[in-house]
This record gives structure tokens, sequence and C-alpha cells, in this order.
């Protein structure tokens, strides 16, 4: 193994603190069979001093780490990228014609678009931006690439095109790792990208935050000792000992700030070791010292063995001495390519001299913007570059030290400990490289108990959902209060069953956000196969049922013997089975749009508009027979029709129960104000007319005659719950074909 020493920085304290003594103790242990001649990141946060910043008064620990690379080890690794172009379609700005203005000018602009012919691929209408114009280098492992320029220069769309994040199409190029095509699943397997946007559960604290992410990347061989040592470690590299328990927070919590949530993203995904690392402006929002940390950081990731390919806006000068290679741009194009201690010659020789005490790279940037304003742009540059590199000035001297294929390499960067998720130190088996570092069951108690330990942490956002459900259940139980057994009692009944099941599924509209929040969080895990869609699916239903069974036990107790419904316990259990069923099915569907509609106020719209629409055609405003034959169909997709036909057959199914009796006949007619005496003499002058005996208590109608009224006699209650069951299944399906189809984290 590597020697490493560990130096100490404006430090306090001589010794590490008993903890992290132990933990050295213990990982020192670990590794003390490694026989590679380089050492990984784990290896070489074997002996890492505790140091202590007060200028600022910050007691977070800071690690400088000295590697001792006399020897170097062979390169293994290089990642080639050549020709690499990359269009995208743009609204063309149309000029009115000169003759609808109202003041003078010239139609020049008219005249570009109307008099001079389009480019190849244009229309009137767009026009094609070119974001990356045959873009060539490489990266190599134990060396970090550099991507600079202004903003809009394309850094960021490089740095996707290696990660393989840009949907083929307008992309032309080719990527290429020891010279033989990258596939995007071992791509995935091999690499991490760190995003420029902090993607973090808001109620979880650093600590689990990364305790999460070690389950889901590192090797299934590590034992949960191991993984726990490993975050430790990551987090005292990281300078995050002081921040351990504290929440990530957003913004109604307070947690740990800016500059922490930075580390804490990048520590995300270099806990697994990655051979490939890409980052997009790891340093952006951080202070200098905090910036030169990270870089520091990831100069010991590549040293061992790993490529780090990053973009960054405009390093300082301590930043810049850790930078192996670079790479300026300037709207797409190359303007300069090479190493930077070569900087100087080069702008030197284009007739640029930099100054002896200016910063090399602000140079640069500035030079480029402006050249960049001047009538010729940036093509002088671009041209020099290319006789720049023909000329051979920024190539090696020596010969490639690369003997090694794409699967040797990696069989022997697995052979020096690197924690390749899932990898094994057998270099002859197939599964070298798993697609994913856990096994299917895995995977869903790590994303479940994740889910609630966040939600467990924001108990108001349940508690508001059970006071929706139980004040709109306390005003149903007193508005409809102990309805009795008459013509008026059966249409309310009616009322009160459509406007519940209706009001359950609008209460599962709340929904909606839950997977919108995770969305961009889900996207960067599965990206790069921290666990299965499927996994994440299952165990989102499985998460959500606890809460929609007690959501329905709840507004079953509230209304069912306060309304006076029919069935006994036997009918309040079937009762309950049908609003839960109501609860899964509308959860479902609301879960299903919000994997297909990314907006919440747009989702918002369309669930309110399809309830309405599935409760117009449930049965209650017309009957079955009545509806149109072209609107046909919507009736029987319409969710609230199924728990609406349950729960009027478990109310009026009894055949004993009678409804309308005798003079009740006469109710909600214009003969019902007269008075009884002459209601029965009506009756006895219609018993004499049809020949059949009508008396006051004569049962007139049951509740099989309000089935048939209603059009209720296709399905029973059982089948009616099974099939809003199984269409809370069937929504569960199309949301993991959503976040298949839909959330592949590329731009198109």
């Amino acid at each position: 193994m590597s020697p490493i020493v560990a130096q100490n920085v404006s430090s306090n304290n001589d010794s590490p603190t008993p903890y992290f003594q132990h933990s050295l103790e213990l990982i020192a242990g670990e590794f003390s069979t490694a026989t590679a001649p380089s050492s990984t990141l784990g290896q070489l946060l074997q002996h890492v001093g505790d140091t202590r910043k007060e200028a600022t008064g910050d007691q977070t620990s800071v690690h400088e780490l000295l590697v001792d690379i006399s020897d170097p080890r062979p390169i293994q690794f290089v990642l080639s990228f050549n020709n690499l172009t990359y269009s995208v379609k743009v609204p063309r700005k149309m000029a009115l014609p000169s003759f609808f203005r109202w003041s003078g000018g010239s139609a020049t602009a008219d005249a570009a678009v109307i008099g001079n012919p389009l480019a190849a691929g244009d229309s009137y209408f767009t026009r094609t931006k070119m974001l990356l114009n045959d873009i060539s280098g490489e990266a190599r492992d134990g060396e970090i690439l550099a991507v600079l320029g202004a903003s809009g220069s394309g850094k960021s769309t490089l740095i996707d095109a290696l990660a393989n994040r840009i949907a083929k199409g307008s992309f032309k190029g080719n990527v290429t790792l020891n010279g033989e095509a990258l596939e995007s699943r071992m791509l995935k397997v091999i690499s991490a990208y760190v995003m420029q946007d902090d993607l973090l559960f808001p109620m979880l604290t650093v600590e689990e935050t990364l305790t999460f992410a070690a389950e889901f990347r590192l090797p299934r061989t590590s034992s949960k000792s191991k993984k726990k040592m490993r975050v430790q470690v990551l987090i005292d590299q990281l300078g995050l000992r002081n921040a351990a328990k504290t929440i990530i927070g957003d913004e109604g919590h307070r947690g740990v700030s800016g500059g922490e949530r930075r580390r804490v993203s990048i520590g995300i995904d270099i806990i697994h070791d990655p051979i490939i690392l890409f980052l997009d402006e790891p340093t952006s929002g951080l202070d200098s010292t905090s910036a030169f940390m990270v870089v520091k950081v990831l100069q010991r990731i590549a040293q061992s063995g790993s490529i780090v390919v990053m973009s960054i806006h405009q390093p300082s000068y301590r930043i810049l001495g850790l930078l192996d290679r670079l790479i300026f741009l300037s709207r797409g194009q190359t303007v300069y390519s090479g190493s930077p201690t070569n900087l100087p010659l080069y702008f030197s020789e284009f007739g640029h001299p930099i100054p002896e005490n200016e910063n090399k790279t602000e140079f640069a940037l500035d030079l480029i913007r402006e050249l960049e304003g001047s009538p010729g742009g940036t093509k002088s540059l671009v041209e020099f570059n290319k006789s720049w590199q023909s000329m051979k000035h920024t190539r090696d001297s020596d010969p490639d030290q690369l003997g090694l294929s794409l699967k040797e390499a990696i069989c022997a960067s697995i052979s020096r400990g690197k924690l390749v998720p899932g990898a094994t130190n057998d270099i002859n088996s197939s599964s070298m490289v798993p697609t994913f570092a856990n096994p299917f069951w895995k995977e869903m108690v790590v994303l479940s108990k994740r889910s609630i330990l966040n939600s467990k942490r924001m108990p108001e956002l349940f508690g508001i959902r059970l006071a929706a459900v139980l004040v709109t259940g306390s005003i149903l139980a007193t508005v409809f209060w102990q309805l009795d057994n008459s013509p008026k009692g059966v249409q309310e009944r009616l009322g009160f069953f459509a406007f519940a099941m209706s009001t359950t599924y609008y209460t599962c509209a709340d929904a909606l956000p839950v997977f919108l929040q995770e969305r961009y969080i889900f996207m960067r895990e599965t990206a790069y196969n921290a666990y299965r869609r499927l996994s994440y699916v299952i165990s989102n239903a499985l998460v959500a049922l606890p809460g929609l069974i007690f959501l329905s036990f709840a507004f079953a107790m509230a209304t069912f013997w306060a309304v006076g419904l029919d069935g006994g316990l036997s009918g309040f259990l079937f009762y309950f089975l049908i609003m839960f069923a109501s609860f899964w099915s509308g959860s479902s569907f609301v879960t299903f749009l919000s994997g297909v509609v990314p907006h919440v106020m747009l989702g918002y719209t369309i669930v309110v508009a399809i309830l309405a629409y599935f409760l117009l055609f449930s049965g209650f405003f017309i009957n079955r027979d009545r509806v149109p034959g072209y609107w046909i169909w919507f009736h029987y997709l319409s969710l609230v029709k199924y728990p609406y036909e349950a729960v009027l057959r478990n109310e009026f199914e009894n055949p004993s129960k009678c409804l309308v009796r005798g003079i009740q006949i006469f109710d909600n007619s214009p003969l019902g104000e007269i008075p009884s005496a002459m209601k029965v003499r009506l009756l006895q002058s219609v018993s004499k007319s049809l020949g059949v005996r009508i008396s006051r208590s004569t049962c007139m109608t049951t509740g099989l005659d309000i089935l048939k009224q209603e059009g209720i006699t296709d399905l029973s209650k059982w089948n009616c719950l099974l099939i809003t069951v199984a269409w809370g299944f069937l929504f569960r399906i199309l949301f993991y074909f959503s976040l298949l189809l839909g959330c592949k984290n590329k731009r198109s």
C-alpha cells in the first residue's frame, strides 16, 4: 500500500479525537492485506489528521492527505472522446416587415428570414443552435480533467455528453474507454455523476443521507459495520463531523449550510469509489477554502485510480494547481486543450502573453470573453488551437503506458479494492460487474425505511390529511344525521354516497406533490443504478398503505353509525373495505399522474378535471341507461362508479328491508301535502282499481327496487370491490412504466 502522511493545516489539536482514532484503527485493520501498488479512496482515508479551522469559528474537521506517488502506477484507464457534436432546435425570432413598424428601420432582420436561404435542418420558425462543435480530448485515471468557460459555453453539455446523459439524435461523435465503446449499462455501474443542484431529502440528517447512499451503492458483500465505518470516514473526510446529526433542511426547516449541503451531495456519489466520476461545477456556492478542500478530495480520488471529469467556472490559483488537464470552451468550441502549465506558452504564441502576477485562468477567460464580443469572435483562437494541437505542443512525449483491455483494467481495479457496486474479486466471473449492488428485496427495505423516516419527521403532512378526512366526515355526519327509511331518506342516502365517494378521491389529490418532490432525486439515483425502478414503485405503494388504512377507518367510523347506514357490523366492515379500496385506487391514480405530469399546478388541474368527469359518469347524476352511447365507455372507466355501486348494494341489497310503505308513495309529489286521511282514501281507490289490497303499511318499494331504478344490476358488491382494488394495481403498473419511459434523466 502506498505510504500516506497526515498533514494538519491550521490545527489546534496535535492528535485526532479518540473516536476518530478508533475509526482509523478499524479501517487500517480492514485494509491491512491490500497489496495493490496504489490506494483506493478507502485506503487513502486510513490515516487522517484532525484539524480545526478557527479563523471563521468553524470547528469542522478538514483533512489534507498527502500520497506518495514517487512510484507512479501504470495508466489503466483512458477515456477518449472524439468529434463530439450536439445541436438543438430553438424558436426563431420573427421580425415584423418594415411597413408594419411605427418608425423607420432597416429590413435586415426580414431579409435574414425571408431573403436568405435557410441552413440545413432549419425552418422559418426554428433554427439550429450548436451546443457542441467538434470537441475532442481525453481523460486518464490519476488525473483531473477540468472543463472551463463562461456561462453558456457548453461546459455542462460536454459533461452530460461524456456521461451518456444526452439522448441519441442530434448528438454525434464517439466516447470510448480504453479504446472500447462504453456501453450504457457498464457506464452506469463504474461511474457516478454529481449534479450541480443539491437534491436531498430534507428531513434526513447528514449521517443518515450518507448511510442510505452506502446501502444503495456499496457491495452487497460488505458487512453492515464496514458500511457504517465507510460513512464515518467519509463524514470526516468531507469536513461534516459537526453537522453529522443535523437534518439537511429546506425552506420550512432549518438545516445545514449551503456549503455543507454541497459536500453531502458530493459524498453521496463518491461513497462507492467510482472508476469514472463526473461533476457539474462541484465548487459552485462554496467559499474558496471549502472549494479547495473539495477539489483536493477529488485529486485523491483520481490518484486512487479513478478518472475525474469536472466543469468549473473560474478556479482559484490554488485549485488550478490541483488540475491536470484543461479544456476551455467558447460557444461550444474548443479554444484550448492541454495542461495548465502550458497556458503561458499557448497564449504567448497567440500574441497575448499572460502577465506574471495574474491568475492564468482568469486571464484566459477574460480574453475569451473579449474575443466573443469582437466581430470575428473566437474563430482565430479556435483555429490557433487546432494548429497548436497539430504541432504536438500539448501531447505527451512518453508513449502511452496503456496496455490493458477494458475488462482487464476493471478486474485490476476491483482487485485493488475499488468499491464498484456488487463487484467480486473473481476475475473469471461473468457477473464481475452486476447491474445493481443489492438484490430486489434489499432495495425495497432500504427505500421503505428511508421514506418512512423522512415522512415521520414531517407529521404535519399526514396530520393535515387526517384532519381533512375527519372534518369532511364530521360535516357529512351532521348534515345526514340518522337518515330514515322514507323516500326522502332514500334520496338523501344516494346523495351522501355520491358525495362521500367523490370526496375520498379528491382527498387523495394531496399525494400529487409527494413524488414530484422526489422526482429529481429518483432520476439521479436510478440514472446510475442505485436501485431498480420496480423496487421504488413497490416500496412507494407499501409505505402508503398504513396511512390509507388509517384514513379509511377514520372516515368510516365518523360516518357509518352517525348517518345510520344499514348492515350492522358486517355492513360496517364492507363499508370500511370499500373506503380503503377507494383511497387505494385514488392514491394510485394520483401517483400515476405525478409520474406523467412534472408540474404541481398542472397536475392539480388535471386531477380535479378528471375526477369531476368520473363523478359525472358514475351513475349518480344520470343512470347508465341514459348515458349517450358515445360516452358509455367513460362510464365504465369511471373510478367513482364501482365504489358508488358497491356502497349502494351494501345498503339496499337486503330484500327484507322496506323503504316505501303505503301512503309514503305520495311523498315527494304534489299529493304529499294532503291530509293522511285523504291519502288513505286514495290508496283504497287505487286498490279497487288494481284489484290489489294496499294498506298504510304495505311495502311498496324495497332496496332491490332502488337498485333497479339506479341501474345497478350487473355487478355484485364484492365484484365492485375487486375492480376498485384492481384499478389501484393498474395505476401502479402504469406509474412504473411512466418512470421507465419518462424519467431517463437525459437531454432530449
